[in-house]
């Protein structure tokens, strides 16, 4: 992984996303570890608001007091003196957000951190957090199979001037079109299994939706990766999708979809037909 790291920053990725969470710690210290020789000329996010209790996620917590400590203890994982984004990775009903933005805002002013973000909230706290802290991004799941994002966040986003960071851009591997009916999840470290829109049933029910997606990359010399990944980037000039990889290849073959731009006509023409199809299974 560390490897991978390094070789992303070597063909051109400046922008890297992580979280305390995932490991939980492991993730941080190695992508600590992976951009040290070029921490300056990066940007790197991680996220707060989990107790984490014998390497286990036990629940939320975005109390302030918690806050600064996971702060202090993911700059010594990710062997900085400052994060670039710092997201809360769940709203937390227990803490009013403007508490959180507000925390966040006096680490910003001691220099710890230099951009405040939010993941998965809804548009009134977007604007309650935005009232107190400036915010920079907001990380939430979209995709071509996931598009709750557009009924009222992009224009949230798009009316504070608030970028959008797309999480799982292509379904967890779903819109690769690699994966079937027949595919088999590593129960250790693998939680498809558990998400209704990756069992069975749902994945042959959605294929017609990953055949129209390889019918347009197959007339452009594009893999069905590349048109998902592609058709994020038209939506806005301030959308930045972070499909993870663990293969080369795959990374090559990600960062390949920045080149293809689709025109409008063919913009509008995918899109009709992409959104004629019903999906079936949520995402979580």
């Amino acid at each position: 992984m560390i490897a991978l790291i390094q070789k992303a920053y070597d063909m051109g990725v400046n922008f890297f996303d992580t979280a305390e969470a995932y490991g939980p710690w492991r993730n941080e210290e190695l992508v600590g570890e992976a951009i040290r020789p070029f921490r300056k000329k990066i940007i790197v996010c991680t996220k707060f608001g989990f107790n984490i209790q014998n390497g286990q996620l036990a629940g939320l917590n975005s109390k302030p007091a918690h806050i600064r400590e996971v702060v202090e203890q993911s700059l010594k994982r990710l062997k900085t003196d400052y994060i670039d984004l710092l997201y809360q990775h769940l709203v937390d009903p227990a803490v009013p957000i403007e508490e959180v933005a507000g925390t966040v805002k006096d680490l910003i002013k001691e220099g710890k951190v230099l951009h405040f973000g939010l993941s998965e909230a809804d548009s009134v706290n977007i604007r309650k957090a935005h009232a107190v802290q400036p915010i920079t991004a907001l990380q939430s799941e979209y995709s071509i199979i996931s598009r709750d994002p557009e009924a009222a966040i992009l224009n949230t986003c798009e009316e504070l001037g608030i970028g959008f960071v797309p999480y799982s851009p292509i379904a967890r591997a779903l819109l690769s079109g690699y994966i079937n009916p027949l595919t088999k999840y590593d129960p250790d470290n693998d939680n498809r299994d558990t998400l209704p829109r990756y069992n069975p049933e749902a994945v042959k029910a959605n294929w017609p939706l990953i055949e129209a997606i390889q019918a347009f990359g197959n007339q452009r010399g594009l893999t069905a990766t590349q048109v998902s990944l592609a058709w994020l980037l038209a939506q806005k000039p301030w959308i930045v999708p972070i499909p993870g990889t663990t293969k080369q290849a795959h990374l090559q073959e990600n960062l390949w979809a920045a080149s293809y731009e689709f025109s409008g006509d063919e913009l509008k023409t995918f899109t009709d037909i992409i959104s004629k199809i019903e999906i079936t299974g949520s995402r979580n």
